[in-house]
């Protein structure tokens, strides 16, 4: 069955993605520097208003994904806490220095999820991967369960040569995600060049908060024209979006 797995950085966004007929989300904050772990009380409100199945993210800061020990354990036990709080799964990523699958702490961290009977996901940390087959194969060495990827380039539509390949030669042994860049207008072109059956998208929307900026201090991050704005997820795009995916693709 097709999947649409909508990110998710606020409760709003959640609720937005349960109007619009996702029944899966990523659920992060600080959505601005890739996600990081979200509120266990957005997630357990979440759970209490929407049937909506939450993978939460786990990820204590900005930048790469080489984390040293302390940051490991609050990981681990951050895990823990969101799948004792109803989470339905946990998005993660464990690369060494040189770029490879953390092995030790991938195993660790999929234990911990599959002893709740949950699902393991690697993010996108295996797009900074230093070789895509070695940490796929380590991945399923660790049995994760699924993997989101963007074939190691910025957009998904510009990795999907990469992502077919990697549906066709490990789909059998480890689900493949699509994201990045990815909406109503080109889902149906890569789940039909790629094989895949599930995608990953922000359906991105913006909303104005006036006090985001005056002439001497400024808390924006967006650029113009969105200066004043936050990002959001946009019902309508996800509508948009579930309607295609759940049309029958031709052959």
């Amino acid at each position: 069955m097709k999947q649409v797995e909508i990110c998710c950085g606020s409760y709003e966004d959640g609720i937005a993605a349960f109007l619009g007929g996702a029944k899966r989300i990523e659920l992060n904050s600080a959505l601005s520097v890739g996600g990081l772990s979200p509120s266990v009380i957005v997630l357990e409100q979440l759970k209490k208003k929407t049937d909506l199945k939450i993978i939460c993210m786990v990820r204590p800061r900005a930048g790469g994904f080489c984390f040293g020990q302390t940051e490991t354990q609050i990981m681990m036990e951050e895990a823990k806490l969101f799948l004792e709080k109803g989470a339905d799964g946990c998005a993660f990523g464990f690369l060494k220095e040189d770029g490879s699958v953390d092995l030790e702490k991938t195993k660790a961290m999929t234990d911990l999820i599959h002893s709740f009977e949950k699902e393991a996901v690697f993010h996108r940390a295996i797009d900074v991967a230093d070789d895509l087959d070695a940490a796929i194969k380590a991945l399923i060495a660790c049995r994760v369960d699924r993997v989101l990827t963007s074939g190691q380039k910025a957009k998904a539509m510009e990795g999907i040569d990469r992502i077919a390949y990697l549906q066709k030669k490990y789909g059998n042994q480890i689900e493949i995600l699509a994201g990045s860049g990815l909406n109503a207008e080109n889902a149906l072109e890569i789940l039909q060049k790629t094989g895949i059956w599930q995608i990953h998208s922000s359906c991105k929307g913006y909303r104005e908060d006036p006090t985001t900026r005056t002439r001497d201090v400024r808390f924006d991050y967006l650029d113009q024209p969105h200066q004043m704005d936050y990002d959001v997820v946009d019902v309508e795009k996800v509508k948009s979006l579930v309607n295609v995916i759940q049309k029958e693709i031709p052959e």
